[in-house]
């Protein structure tokens, strides 16, 4: 039998190649299936003070695990050059993730710097960042002081004994559902509430939770247990779907689809009948949305990933440190971006190793 590999910081990076011939940056930046580069999500930290047992589970991610050191991870000073170098090719969204990134020491002042940041066309970045909650109430008001847009908290359960047994860390609900008040008081909204949905783990709070949040301004999206990394042990019997989700609420709550914000966007759309809201589906396992993906992910020490179930990564950090100009870096991006044509989720069969037994990088190095 051979040994399962579980890839936690990505050993299997490789340098990003600059190109011998350098083009400006047109905004207009395509990959093999013509989908644009719009969204750059960036890992802060791959710290966590939740152990979520479908991402970083307390039996791998115990008191011995070790992270990065300090030197590894991006300064927020390449953070932002990083930034503006993906914004001249198109980039509009920056969502700051880990781990968790209100861990990050001084997280607002990178948020400050890149709430500085201008889109091609002169507009405003959207500027958000997605969180576990835990620290979100005491920080809501700096945050929202240095620029951020918007926060996206994780949760996953209104039973605290659910979430508990999720979060793993004896974390109540209430704590989180305070931080969400929180933030929407400070502007920092709408606020959107993620809930990972495991098959025999916490289906049985889709509708307690759509009851408690609709006719609320928070936005409560629903997210098909995905098979990101290894350390979950992810099975396709533990899926529920998107469809049955649906199904449940609108049976009490009755509810009907509507239009995409944007092209791209990864959640389905749902509003309640009596105008008590929206909430949202992202069925990346059984109605995969590869066809309109438009995001990059940036790691926390650099390394440049173009889809979620990548296998291997391709180093950004060593080109800022060896004194490499913005232009070969835009160039090196540039033909990552147009070489890109992954559609792992089109693709993934129903068997966890899947794809040739693929080594996939965790969400916890690289975000959701």
């Amino acid at each position: 039998m051979s040994e399962k590999i579980i890839v936690f910081t990505d050993q299997r990076s490789q340098a990003a190649v600059v190109p011998a011939v350098l083009k400006a940056p047109t905004g207009e930046l395509r990959d093999q299936l013509a989908r644009p580069l719009h969204d750059l999500r960036i890992s802060v930290t791959d710290r966590c003070n939740f152990r979520c047992v479908y991402c970083m589970p307390k039996e791998v991610f115990d008191k011995d695990y070790n992270y990065l050191p300090h030197s590894s991870l991006l300064s927020f000073e390449e953070i932002t050059r990083i930034a503006k170098i993906f914004i001249a090719h198109g980039v509009e969204k920056i969502r700051l993730t880990g781990g968790e990134p209100l861990l990050r020491k001084n997280i607002e002042k990178l948020v400050g710097m890149l709430a500085e940041l201008k889109t091609v066309h002169g507009k405003p970045l959207d500027l958000t960042l997605t969180t576990n909650g835990s620290l979100l109430a005491r920080k809501a008001q700096s945050l929202k002081d240095a620029g951020l847009q918007r926060v996206t908290v994780s949760l996953d359960a209104l039973d605290d004994a659910v979430f508990k047994r999720m979060n793993d860390v004896d974390f109540a609900v209430a704590d989180v559902l305070h931080g969400v008040d929180v933030a929407h008081s400070v502007g920092l909204g709408p606020v959107k509430v993620n809930m990972v949905v495991k098959g025999g783990m916490n289906d049985q709070e889709i509708l307690p939770m759509a009851r408690y949040f609709k006719g609320t301004p928070t936005i409560l999206r629903f997210i098909e247990y995905m098979d990101v990394g290894a350390s979950n042990g992810w099975k396709l019997d533990e899926v529920l779907p998107s469809a049955e989700v649906a199904r449940r609420i609108g049976a009490e709550l009755p509810l009907e689809p509507i239009a995409a914000n944007y092209s791209g966007e990864t959640a389905e759309r749902w509003r309640y009948l009596d105008g008590g809201g929206e909430i949202g589906l992202i069925s990346s396992v059984t109605q995969a949305f590869c066809q309109n993906c438009t995001r990059a992910r940036l790691s926390t020490e650099g390394k440049l990933y173009t889809c979620l179930f990548a296998t291997r990564g391709h180093d950004l950090r060593a080109l800022l440190r060896n004194g490499s100009s913005d232009a070969q870096i835009a160039g090196a991006v540039s033909h990552l971006w147009q070489a890109r044509g992954d559609r792992y989720s089109e693709l993934r069969s129903s068997q966890t190793a899947g794809l040739g037994e693929r080594q996939k990088v965790e969400m916890s190095y690289i975000g959701g």
